[in-house]
């Protein structure tokens, strides 16, 4: 009897060892629990309160904070997702963000100079239609990406690099002497209370999350994006018109950038164009390949990525709770990069 339970214990160490090694979403959701738990502790010795229940209010409330102050990241690292599964990169994310961020906001100006005012429209027709060519430009930058790398037969990195230096400068050269005022009714996409909390950016993430779950996993196009990481030579052999799939996955995530800056700037009230989107690719980055997506194509998951972006945000929640340095941040999530990918480097061996 003895023996058979000294025999039972390596068994079922060795069974979440191999979950660990084998299965990312295991390894990411346990690292995630270990971040929250790690987390709550810094917050509790933090602060002091009388009660249990009035800890808890402090809790949920930091929480509320910051899923809703990194929902734009998260979507962002959506279409991340798709872009790195199918063997590519994206570096201009962030600057196709500032470029919708600051169309929206020359449109829907209610100052001098607003162009939809400027043709008498307001209010909700011009809500609607800012918000569409917001959409529509993000669709057509992510495009061009696909374009470029798919019939220019450019490097992703290059392609988007190029793209990014592009659209930052254009973008802030245009808008230097702007100053512009959103509507309230815009703002109300991103500030409307949920009991007296404003909710609404968490559950868009929550939202498109769960489509591109499904988008990934259950339709024609998502089998073809993991395809093309996998082999692209090979998936275009069987008939796959990997040009076109690929178009697809930049336009897909140009527009989910496009819904980040939406949501954005109608819960900010403002954009600042020298700095917003500043270091979105490396947030998202981190956050996708974090959540167990192979940089070197073919493998990953929509929940991993959610659960990348909330380990990232825990952690820049927890060094802030703890006193680190602002400027260390990105070398924390430099450092969380580099393991990551060591990881699926050990995993392959």
């Amino acid at each position: 009897m003895e023996r058979a339970e000294a025999n039972e214990t390596p068994r079922w160490m060795a069974r979440l060892r191999d979950l660990w090694r084998t299965n990312p979403l295991f390894s990411t959701g346990m690292a995630l629990v270990v971040m929250i738990i790690v987390q709550t502790a810094a917050l509790a010795m933090n602060s002091s309160f009388d009660s249990f229940g009035a800890w808890f209010q402090n809790w949920l409330q930091n929480w509320i904070s910051l899923l809703r102050g990194n929902a734009g990241i998260g979507i962002i690292a959506l279409g991340m997702t798709f872009v790195i599964i199918s063997g590519g990169i994206d570096l201009s994310v962030g600057s196709v963000y500032v470029t919708v961020g600051a169309l929206l906001m020359v449109l829907l100006n209610t100052g001098e100079g607003g162009w939809l005012a400027s043709l008498g429209l307001g209010g909700v027709p011009a809500i609607i239609l800012a918000l569409v060519l917001a959409l529509a430009l993000g669709s057509l930058l992510g495009e061009g990406n696909g374009l470029l790398i798919s019939y220019g037969r450019m490097p992703p990195f290059i392609a988007t690099l190029g793209s990014m230096q592009i659209l930052r400068s254009v973008t802030q050269y245009f808008m230097k002497t702007q100053k512009t005022e959103l509507p309230d009714a815009y703002k109300s996409i991103a500030r409307f209370s949920i009991g007296g909390q404003q909710l609404m950016p968490i559950l868009y993430w929550a939202l498109l999350a769960a489509a591109m779950y499904i988008i990934s996993q259950k339709t024609t196009f998502g089998r073809y994006v993991f395809a093309i990481g996998s082999n692209e030579r090979t998936t275009r052999l069987s008939g796959v018109n990997v040009r076109k799939v690929k178009r697809r996955v930049y336009a897909l995530t140009g527009f989910l950038v496009a819904v980040a800056a939406v949501i954005q700037t109608s819960r900010i009230g403002s954009m600042d164009y020298a700095s917003a989107g500043s270091g979105f690719e490396m947030d998202a980055i981190a956050s996708v390949i974090v959540g167990g997506t192979s940089m070197s194509g073919g493998r990953g998951s929509v929940v991993g990525t959610v659960l990348g972006t909330l380990i990232v945000a825990v952690m820049n929640n927890l060094l802030n709770l703890i006193g680190v340095d602002p400027y260390l941040s990105a070398a924390f999530k430099g450092a969380i990069i580099i393991g990551a990918v060591l990881l699926q480097r050990k995993e392959k061996a």
